[in-house]
């Protein structure tokens, strides 16, 4: 019989002897269940979690049987629904901006209805890193990175100031100031514990985080994913996460690489192999005698693009390399040794050579990592992964090709077109395929010092040898932590690097977020004027449209090594192989094959530099080091004074007229379109992060609040603004609506015919009382994890989405806001049901919802089946209550009600 508030499984408890203390832990071996050795790595922890925190209530003692018979679970069609709670949560600020806004407007509802707004406080540790505030203003001058941080503050004064409120006034929470470096690098180096041990209980460390390249810190070993920051917020306050058993996929890795392939190629060649493949929901193991060739911060950036080829994670188990790298980054040896014994007593170490560890998985795929050569992704998706070999060819093909992911549509005529220009004082040229921007950027590689010191290394012997960066190309190096600074430093090549441009502009999310700042006029002019398409090359992991900068419309992701070679040769269009890069001394050709480095070089280099040192150094004060930040006052207190004044934070509207009683959901009669849309909008596509655009819906609103074009700043540092994300809400330029038929944020008022900004049109419709959906293709909120890409729509009145597939975050996020999830059935769209989009819809909710649901929706004279996309029981929960932060208030406020 399951008694509720008693673990089951509490028998289980033993000690383990660790140096001079003695700890306990949940001995799952003891289980004397075989099939414990035959689960993944993965589903390991998800067993443990669950025998751990099982009390029959939000978990229970069937989850952990259900987890143990995995092999024949992960088949059931219809999905098992498992709970899991992640040992912590990490924020980064452009999402845990609007958390603690969130936790804050929480903290007033609860207070209205009558209970306690101490107890909105996250139970779950929560670690909230500032690292996307930067803009790259200034680059090529010795005190960029002083500038660029002297605007941050300056623009980003008041989030700052909100975010100090939250340090002191939400219990266990850790803020890491602005200055310090990318949060998912951060967390690798320094603030992941790999095994928790609390209170004298050892368990394996765990997280979800607000940002989709959270599974970066599967490389070291440690399970964890992005979800939107609605859930986030909800695992803070103590909730488990709902998810359905997935399936493990296992990537067995072999071979040796090439001398001349970086970790960079490797992850874009898996990137797009399991694209190919399809791991959407899955998890993604590694396994295999190719393993152990690669470092901790090779697996680090291959579980990074997990995003990127669509599994939820990449998970490397902790073995004897992830043992070393925690030694090299400096963590307590008394803390190494508690891992290592925990994890081989629960038998959750790896040795990779053996191959009698392997577990049971549900397919598995290989990669020969001798079949991997020099490449890049573009010139619009990350999974798209071109060949330097053939970067020419396919580049040039790009351009004629019909518009679409691999092309621009342009006439014949106007493939060769050149356009001079001057800046500063020279003449250049820009033709189709120019470089425009450089930029070694994001937590994908700046964590890689391979990569990191193989781009110095380069920089060196392309001065060396009379190469230079043209002047007009927006070059900057942002390194994920001061690590990277301190070792580049170390080994003599930071002189040869700001050479070619690439000084250090700041430590964030920032050409790879949107973050680029503005490009030489002279260049947009003859950009736009004459409909170039120019190009960005950056060493990140998303190049969706309009992400990078509004005027490079091809992207492309690469290693720093090959950043910092396009730049050099200033366009995409060459064939390194047959063509110089450049001229150098006394009018030589040079070649990229002169100055690649060798991988002995770099490792060398890498063994010599990158030392426990440098990471003590930096991280010692990495929470106190920051002296504006220390100085910065807050106001004190359990609610935040709200200032009506504010433009960056503002009371969001979303617990208005909230009740402590549960209402009834209601159906959705006579919904026009407010969107129409194709395959692979990203979220970027649907609340964009980048500048906000002067003629756009949220510029008029800021307008109106006097600040001029210069202080819009940008929409990642705004979110804590509802006024402006709705505004901003499907505001990317580069939007494809059918309505519309070309690229821009606009849309049709249906009853009118009027062609309107998004936002405006979603305010027309709310002034005539008429609810409006979207209509969607496949892959619909592929992307970051941004949780404005569901509350946007619904502060736009958006009550449902019918796709044909959706990002599991995505889909997640929107669910958490209330908003109904409806998929068409296999083989149909809206195209094969005869769907304009100028219909009006109605969706009939019946009086008992329930999991896997088909609905049918009735558009004008049609009517087509659709699959309600609530997939496990507590997400219809949720969707009851009108979102899941309305849930966490009702079960404070009135738990009857839940």
């Amino acid at each position: 019989m399951e008694t509720e508030g008693q673990n089951p499984f509490s028998h289980l408890l033993s000690e383990i002897k660790i140096g001079n203390d003695t700890f306990q832990y949940y001995n799952l071996p003891s289980l004397n269940d075989p099939r414990y050795e035959q689960l993944p790595f993965s589903i390991r922890v998800l067993l443990e979690s669950a025998v751990r925190n099982c009390d029959n209530f939000q978990v229970k003692e069937k989850d952990i049987h259900n987890i143990l018979a995995w092999e024949e679970n992960q088949k059931d069609a219809g999905g098992i629904e498992v709970p899991f709670k992640p040992s912590r949560v990490i924020l980064q600020d452009f999402t845990g901006v609007p958390a603690v806004v969130d936790f804050a407007a929480m903290r007033d509802a609860v207070k209205d209805l009558g209970g306690d707004p101490d107890h909105i406080n996250p139970v779950c540790p929560a670690d909230l890193v500032i690292d996307h505030s930067v803009q790259v203003e200034f680059s090529r001058t010795s005190d960029a990175l002083q500038k660029n941080q002297d605007l941050e503050f300056e623009r980003n004064y008041e989030r700052f100031v909100f975010l100090k409120w939250g340090a002191q006034a939400l219990k266990n929470m850790l803020i890491v100031p602005p200055g310090s470096g990318i949060v998912h690098q951060v967390n690798l180096e320094y603030l992941a514990r790999v095994v928790f041990n609390e209170n004298g209980l050892l368990f394996p460390d765990s997280l979800v985080g607000t940002d989709s390249h959270t599974t970066m810190i599967n490389g070291l070993g440690v399970l964890g994913w992005g979800v939107g920051g609605i859930e986030a917020e909800a695992v803070m306050l103590g909730q488990a996460v709902s998810m359905v058993l997935p399936k493990v996929v296992g990537y067995r890795i072999t071979g040796t690489l090439s001398p001349l392939a970086t970790s960079t190629d490797v992850v874009l060649t898996i990137t797009k192999h399991l694209r190919q493949v399809g791991v959407v929901g899955k998890f993604v193991e590694f396994y295999g005698p190719g393993v152990h060739q690669l470092s901790l911060a090779d697996r680090a950036t291959i579980s990074n693009m997990c995003p990127e080829y669509g599994a939820t994670v990449g998970f490397f188990p902790v073995d004897n390399v992830t043992i070393n790298y925690l030694r090299q980054s400096n963590r307590d040896e008394g803390k190494i040794k508690e891992i290592e014994e925990y994890l081989k007593a629960v038998r959750m170490f790896r040795n990779f050579m053996d191959t009698s560890q392997d577990p049971v998985f549900s397919e598995t795929v290989t990669l020969d990592l001798s079949d991997v050569v020099p490449s890049l992704s573009g010139p619009k998706r990350p999974h798209d992964r071109v060949s330097v070999a053939t970067m020419k060819q396919d580049f040039l093909q790009c351009l004629s090709n019909q518009v679409g992911f691999k092309g621009f549509g342009l006439p014949a005529d106007q493939l060769n077109k050149t356009v001079p220009f001057v800046y500063e004082g020279e003449e250049y040229t820009l033709q189709h395929g120019s470089v425009v921007i450089a930029a070694i950027t994001s937590c994908t590689n700046t964590s890689n010092p391979s990569v990191m010191l193989g781009a110095g290394l380069l920089a060196k012997k392309a001065v060396e040898s009379g190469l230079r960066v043209a002047s007009y190309i927006k070059t900057s190096l942002s390194p994920g932590s001061g690590v990277v600074t301190h070792y580049l430093q170390h080994s003599g090549v930071t002189p040869y690097l700001n050479t070619l441009g690439f000084t250090i502009v700041g430590y964030g999310c920032m050409t790879c977020i949107g973050n680029s700042g503005p490009i030489p006029e002279a260049i947009v002019e003859a950009i736009e004027k004459n409909d170039l398409v120019c190009c960005g090359v950056l060493s990140g992991n998303r190049n969706f449209e309009g992400r990078i900068h509004p005027n490079t419309r091809a992207n492309y992701l690469a290693s720093p090594l090959l950043v910092i070679a396009y730049a050099i040769a200033g366009r995409v269009d060459i064939d390194f192989e047959v063509e110089p890069i450049g001229t150098g001394n006394e009018g030589k050709p040079v070649y990229l094959r002169d100055i690649w480095p060798s991988r002995g070089e770099v490792q060398q280099v890498e063994q010599q530099h990158v030392v426990p040192a440098l990471f003590s150094d930096v991280y010692k004060r990495i929470t106190t080091g920051n002296t504006r930040w220390n100085n910065l006052q807050a106001p004190e207190g359990t609610l935040y004074p709200w200032d009506h004044k504010s433009t960056y934070i503002k009371k969001p509207p979303f617990f208005d007229g909230m009740t402590k009683d549960l209402a009834k959901p209601t159906s959705i009669t006579g919904a026009y379109v407010l969107l129409n849309l194709g395959d692979s909008v990203t979220t970027d596509h649907i609340s964009p992060a980048g500048s906000i655009a002067r003629n756009s819906a949220a510029a008029r609103y800021l307008a109106s609040r006097g600040l001029t074009p210069r202080e819009f700043n940008s929409y990642g540092s705004r979110r804590g603004n509802d006024a402006v994300m709705a505004r901003g809400t499907f505001a990317n330029i580069r939007l494809r609506n059918k309505f519309i038929g070309k690229a821009g944020p606009r849309t049709i008022h249906i009853p009118t015919g009027e062609e309107l900004d998004v936002f405006d049109a979603a305010e027309r419709y709310r002034d005539e009382g008429q609810p409006v959906i979207i209509l969607a293709g496949k892959e619909y909120g592929s992307g970051s994890s941004r949780d404005w890409a569901a509350k946007g729509p619904f502060l736009l009145g958006v009550r449902a989405v019918i796709a044909e597939s959706y990002e599991r975050i995505h889909r997640s996020n929107l669910v958490g806001m209330g908003i109904i999830p409806l998929q068409y059935l296999p083989g149909q769209t809206a195209d094969t049901l005869g769907l304009t989009g100028r219909e009006k819809f109605t969706i009939d909710l019946p009086d008992t919802l329930k999991t896997g649901l088909t609905l049918t929706v009735k558009a004008d004279d049609k009517a087509f089946d659709t699959i309600m996309r609530f997939d496990t029981d507590v997400e219809l929960t949720y969707f009851r209550h009108g979102g899941i932060l309305n849930y966490m208030i009702r079960k404070i406020v009135n738990p009857a009600s839940v």
